[in-house]
């Protein structure tokens, strides 16, 4: 198959570089012809300039229209288009009837904020409504009016032109992203999303790794990722985190380390040592009070077989079945992650042995390289077929 995949690069780096990157390798590996075209956020002048484009940028699906011209792919698919492409290049290509995929690795359809996270809570509002109004006043995006209305405005035109019905395949992480884009007002036919999680690779180290009297957290440092909660909780208990990462709340992360000896800060570190620690671990920590997209964290987890012990909150609540491959607790609770540590700590070694081997079994059947690139391939010829029959 002849497969071309158009990724938008942010300013800094993120896990949809990553899902990008090894989507391409898994399938230039299982035998497709697959080739890429990149754009890249800028700052200054020119970035103003790719943003003031976004509703309607010519010059970026020019660019891929040209791309397809002399690739002739059999399926396009789109990673990220915010904000250097644009939705104008969906337009262009369903126009001449060619295959589109879209991975939706955030919420950025249904509000302008992309998280659905404002003021330190889950912000919902205006899943349902047909123009965004409250996040504008809210100024949601980058606590920017400007860069709120015009994303609003952009999403919002399209939804009005029908760019988003006519994407052949949408790409949602779970039966969570997806009742969420058939709540909005995008009407978005049900079987045009389809549920395709990430992938992780698997570590060959992690099988001779002796588990450690500890526990892990892993990621940015931010209070969507419900840092304080884990803070308080670790400070009113003797059990051991190792946190890894920075971000905004890295001075209180640093406070808590100097104040408790329980409370390890490692700041940041290469896959290698984080790896070690993921697999020595107990388990891994993820508080997050907000909708993630898929952790690749807890992918990893799985893959060396640790258990996840998170938060009961959207994807986290689909992917963690409690006591299967690892416990819930409420969110921003430190009581219920209290519990939660010590009800994990209260089991026996052959219920953790179980739970384990529970967490690498949902790695092969559901997050290996494998499955995914079999789902892919799926994925891509109903779309093909479906682009055929318009």
């Amino acid at each position: 198959m002849r497969i071309l995949i158009i990724h938008n690069f942010y300013q800094h780096k993120g896990g949809e570089d990553v899902v990008f990157a090894q989507e391409t390798a898994v399938l230039r590996d299982k035998g497709h012809q697959v080739e890429t075209l990149s754009f890249q956020n800028k700052k200054g002048i020119k970035g103003l300039f790719q943003f003031l484009l976004y509703p309607w940028n010519s010059f970026a699906a020019h660019k891929v229209l040209k791309k397809v011209n002399d690739f002739q792919p059999d399926v396009v698919h789109i990673h990220n288009t915010h904000y250097a492409i644009g939705p104008l290049v969906f337009r262009s290509l369903c126009k001449r009837k060619i295959p589109v995929v879209l991975t939706l690795h955030n919420f950025r359809l249904l509000d302008p904020s992309a998280n659905l996270f404002h003021n330190n809570e889950v912000f919902t509002d205006t899943i349902d409504k047909e123009f965004p109004w409250k996040s504008i006043k809210n100024k949601v995006l980058d606590n920017s009016l400007l860069k709120t209305f015009w994303t609003a405005f952009t999403i919002y035109i399209h939804k009005k032109l029908g760019t988003w019905k006519d994407i052949d395949r949408i790409l949602s992480f779970s039966e969570f992203g997806k009742q969420l884009l058939l709540r909005s007002t995008l009407q978005l036919s049900p079987q045009n999303i389809v549920i395709k999680p990430n992938f992780a690779l698997e570590s060959s180290e992690s099988k001779h790794i002796e588990k450690k009297d500890y526990f892990v957290y892993i990621g940015r440092l931010s209070e969507e990722k419900g840092i304080e909660s884990l803070l308080k909780a670790f400070s009113e208990c003797e059990h051991i985190i190792h946190i890894f990462g920075d971000g905004p709340l890295v001075e209180k992360v640093k406070q808590a380390a100097q104040l408790h000896s329980n409370i390890i800060y490692g700041g940041f570190q290469q896959k290698e040592t984080l790896d070690y620690y993921l697999s020595s671990s107990q388990a891994l920590l993820v508080p997050s009070i907000w909708f993630e997209g898929m952790p690749m964290t807890v992918l990893e987890a799985f893959a060396c077989g640790t258990p996840v012990i998170a938060s009961k909150i959207g994807i986290l609540e689909e992917m963690i079945q409690n006591g299967k491959n690892g416990l819930l607790f409420e969110p921003n609770d430190e009581k219920s992650i209290i519990d939660a540590i010590h009800n994990w700590q209260a089991l026996s070694i052959d219920d953790k042995n179980v739970i384990s081997e529970n967490c690498k079994k949902d790695f092969s059947d559901t997050y290996s390289s494998q499955k995914n690139v079999l789902l892919l391939e799926t994925i891509y010829k109903e779309a093909i077929q479906q682009a055929n029959n318009k």
